[in-house]
């Protein structure tokens, strides 16, 4: 079997960026994928969805720009030789780390063509980023391996790691995929609801078989218990255990020996409402240490809804019905301070509009309306969980920014939005807006957005989709301005989402359906 090249994964992305026809990309991927020997899978897959199987490595825009010498001739560079060197610099610490790790970058950037230099230089800053080619990946995956899309998308939901899938699917076909199961202390993709436009309609699609829960403005929480070791992650799966000793010792007190919980946690005032989103996630920075002192005095209450795994018994293809009468009796003791999200089942309508009135007179944003005969559908945004807000709002990803005048002259200021690509293209833009900005989030982006820039012309900074932000709307309008066809009306800005990456931002479909 012939090496792949990192030319050939270059290519591959740039073919897949300039098509906008989903059947198009996932048969230049597979492609890819099939010419892949078995160490060169991982690497490749992780590339193409945009980043390295290290992760962030800690090498910025400024040192790699300052690398641009003179390219190869010609592409010699294999995948496993430049995987094995991504690994060996995120390894590289303590003395005399910072002259090893740049005489690292400085040999892979003097074998790499100029056209592999930009692609390393976008994929080890994050600019390859594009959220939704994760999903064209996966049908990659299937095809590559000649397994049912099925099968692959939940290994993946159970391991949430793609280049393993990958791998394991190019190697051991629907036999390997099929033996994935929910392992406690490996958290799985959560579940996602996916926006109702009202209560009634939510009602009505889903039948008189449903909860109503509420909705509140907190951080998604998965919470794995092996014994005494309780271990939490946030939505993304980045793992904050240390960062929240609070709902450590709560889950700890539960009687039993294994569990997973799926739910979300929220600052609490002393009169039992909630406090300031931004509260809540001080308490989540990217690193454990990143906690101010001030956050630490923040107190997180949980609030699970959903039970995944008790005890040796997975859950997950159970019904919600079966899954909420176990989480039930779990929660049952301790009979102190409630653990479990507020709802009714199979409400009337008049009792399922009284805890929607109940979620927002308690400051919460509405409800979810689940159908209780659903599987725990890991990963996906399907129509069995709907979330009812009284605000329409999306989660869009900033592109851009204005500089501002008048009164906010040298500030950044009118910001540029798009909606996510579901084909993996980059985000379409779909408006922008100045409103609903303190003076406090004015300082905040001018002096956050400069790191997440890639071009200045002293009106418009263009920006690497990096941000979500939360913005509520009155609807969306027919628009010949923007590429996608579709603007929205008079948007505001709520807040930042820095528990959400670029790839769970709504997409242009979201926006549309508001037409």
């Amino acid at each position: 079997m012939r090496t792949v090249l990192l030319h050939h994964v270059v290519r591959t992305s740039a073919a897949v960026g300039a098509t906008r026809s989903r059947k198009e990309k996932s048969a230049a991927l597979a492609a890819l994928l099939n010419l892949a020997g078995p160490e060169e899978v991982a690497p490749a897959t992780a590339w193409l969805a945009g980043e390295p199987r290290q992760g962030r490595i800690g090498t910025g825009w400024r040192t790699l720009s300052g690398l641009a010498g003179a390219p190869a001739a010609a592409p010699t560079l294999g995948v496993a030789q430049v995987d094995a060197l991504l690994t060996e610099l995120a390894g590289t610490s303590g003395a005399g780390s910072a002259r090893r790790r740049r005489e690292l970058l400085e040999s892979l950037f003097a074998a790499a063509t100029e056209e592999e230099q930009a692609f390393l230089v976008r994929l080890l800053t994050g600019e390859l980023r594009q959220g939704a080619l994760e999903g064209v990946m996966l049908d990659a995956i299937a095809a590559a391996a000649e397994v049912p899309a099925a099968v692959v998308r939940r290994a993946f939901m159970l391991s949430g790691r793609l280049p393993e899938t990958a791998a394991l699917a190019l190697a051991e076909g629907a036999a390997g995929l099929e033996a994935v199961r929910l392992e406690v202390g490996r958290p799985v993709r959560p579940m996602l609801a996916s926006p109702g436009s009202s209560l009634d309609a939510a009602l009505e699609s889903l039948g008189e078989e449903v909860t109503v829960e509420y909705k509140l403005d907190g951080a998604r929480i998965q919470v794995h218990r092996s014994g005494d070791e309780v271990r939490v992650w946030t939505r993304t799966l980045r793992e904050v255990t240390d960062g929240v000793p609070e709902l450590v010792a709560r889950v700890r007190e539960l009687p039993c020996r294994s569990a997973v919980l799926d739910g979300e946690t929220l600052a609490l005032d002393d009169d039992g409402r909630p406090g300031k989103f931004q509260d809540t996630m001080s308490r989540f920075g990217s690193e454990a240490s990143e906690a101010s002192e001030a956050s630490e005095e923040v107190l997180l209450s949980p609030f699970f809804f959903d039970l995944l795994h008790l005890d040796g018994r997975d859950l997950l293809d159970e019904p919600l019905a079966a899954r909420l009468d176990a989480l039930a009796g779990l929660l049952a003791e301790p009979a102190q301070e409630p653990l479990r999200m507020p709802g009714v089942r199979r409400p009337t309508p008049a009792e399922a509009a009284d805890v929607l009135d109940g979620a927002l007179s308690a400051g919460h944003e509405g409800v979810v309306v689940k159908a209780l005969d659903a599987p725990y559908a890991a990963g996906r945004r399907g129509k069995s969980w709907q979330k009812v807000k009284p605000v329409h709002t999306l989660d869009l990803v900033v592109l851009g920014a204005e500089w501002g005048y008048g009164r906010r002259t040298g500030t950044l200021s009118n910001i540029h939005l798009g909606a996510r690509d579901p084909d993996g293209g980059p985000p379409i833009m779909v408006g922008k807006t100045f409103k609903g900005m303190t003076d406090e989030l004015l300082a905040w982006q001018t002096k956050e957005f400069p790191g997440h820039a890639v071009h200045d012309d002293g009106h418009v900074v263009e920006m690497r989709p990096e941000l979500v932000v939360e913005i509520a709307l009155d609807g969306a309008q027919r628009s010949v301005r923007y590429p996608g066809g579709v603007a929205l009306r008079f948007a505001r800005v709520l807040r930042y989402r820095p528990d959400k990456t670029p790839a769970e931002a709504d997409t242009i479909d979201a926006v549309r359906a508001l037409l």
